[in-house]
């Protein structure tokens, strides 16, 4: 069945081919199963990860693509066998709408490492057509993968914390470094960076940022209340900080050295990677064996922990740093994303500018 065949008509922005450019799409959705979900779509943050998809930097985007996993929204319908949202509630999606539900992963509440995980775009569904993610009017997505967003968060500010905020939230958990007393590194103070600065604080950790720019400093400590800040190129900085830390979390998307970050560990710390650059990093074993020390990665999160997040973030009033703007800006907002230009996240206000570009 392809996707033009779907009953739901839908509307939003797509990618065409590898230039990147986003323009208006008429696509369809499926009709809403009985453990289907379908919401308005209200508010979608711009990813880092959606740049690269609708570039084809990482090989395998399939065009056209109407990227956007960072959503929510209001349900407008819900299946006949759903049983835990109504019309009218508020929800959010993340990087993913499905899985096979019967592998380890996904009985262990990991669905985000099931081998048949299905992305929220450009990925294909259970019945081989493709998804498309919240650069758009309309969702429908099996009640599963769908969270509840709390009445107290403001919509547009949690978008992104649907991706941004349980990538960072998940190895600070799975790691050990949310509890009180530990001391937490972040590298890069963009989209996930200043995210992972606000969770680690609320889970009682000291937190030091580490950034090549300098001009981020007083943003780090005053307006995120990080409690020190490194520059990476300075070398004095560095050697003063060696051996600190518990753990690190590597939001870096661009190919930068390891050595330094490793030497910034404590004995048995732990340097995770969140960040997904294009080319292999370089990985100096030595200094890992000298204080057994563990480089480890993490996508996002399984669906109970990424509702766990998103509650915590409410409970501790956690939200992104973002610029709303609308659909027809996208391009420029790519373009700035681009050069690091923005504090700290796009979200589209898919509402009230989706229909003025239609």
């Amino acid at each position: 069945m392809s996707s033009a065949e779907h009953p739901r008509k839908a509307f939003g922005w797509a990618a065409r081919d590898a230039s990147g450019v986003l323009s208006p799409f008429n696509f369809s959705r499926r009709a809403t199963g009985e453990k289907d979900v379908a919401f308005k779509v209200l508010y979608c943050g711009i990813c880092h990860s959606d740049l690269h998809m609708v570039k084809n930097e990482w090989g395998h985007t399939v065009y056209p693509v109407v990227p956007g996993h960072e959503i929510v929204g209001e349900v407008t319908e819900v299946g006949s066998n759903v049983t835990k949202f109504k019309v009218g509630d508020r929800v959010g999606v993340g990087c993913m709408v499905g899985s096979c539900h019967s592998c380890d992963n996904c009985a262990n509440n990991v669905e985000n490492y099931c081998p048949k995980m299905i992305l929220t775009y450009g990925s294909k569904y259970h019945d081989g057509t493709m998804t498309y993610g919240g650069y758009s009017d309309t969702m429908v997505v099996e009640e599963h993968f769908i969270v509840r967003i709390p009445d107290n968060l403001p919509l547009d500010a949690a978008a992104p914390l649907l991706c941004a905020g349980i990538t960072v939230f998940s190895p600070l958990r799975y790691y050990g470094l949310d509890r009180p007393g530990a001391h937490v590194g972040v590298v890069g103070l963009g989209g996930l960076g200043h995210v992972a600065v606000k969770f680690a604080k609320a889970m009682g950790a000291k937190v030091t940022v580490i950034s090549t720019s300098p001009n981020k400093k007083n943003e780090a400590i005053e307006s995120l209340g990080a409690d020190a800040f490194l520059i990476s190129r300075n070398q004095d900085e560095l050697e003063g900080a060696m051996g600190t830390m518990d753990g690190i979390i590597d939001t870096v998307s661009a190919h930068h050295p390891l050595l330094p970050l490793i030497g910034l560990l404590k004995s048995h710390g732990k340097l995770v990677l969140v960040g997904a650059p294009e080319k292999p990093l370089e990985l100096p074993v030595f200094p890992l064996l000298l204080g057994r020390k563990l480089v480890g990665g993490s996508c996002i999160g399984g669906m109970k922990e990424t509702q766990e997040m998103v509650d915590f973030a409410a409970k501790h009033n956690i939200t992104a740093d973002i610029e709303v703007i609308p659909i027809d800006y996208v391009n420029t907002a790519m373009g700035r994303l681009l050069k690091a230009d923005v504090k700290y996240r796009f979200v589209i206000d898919i509402a009230n500018t989706m229909k003025a570009s239609s």
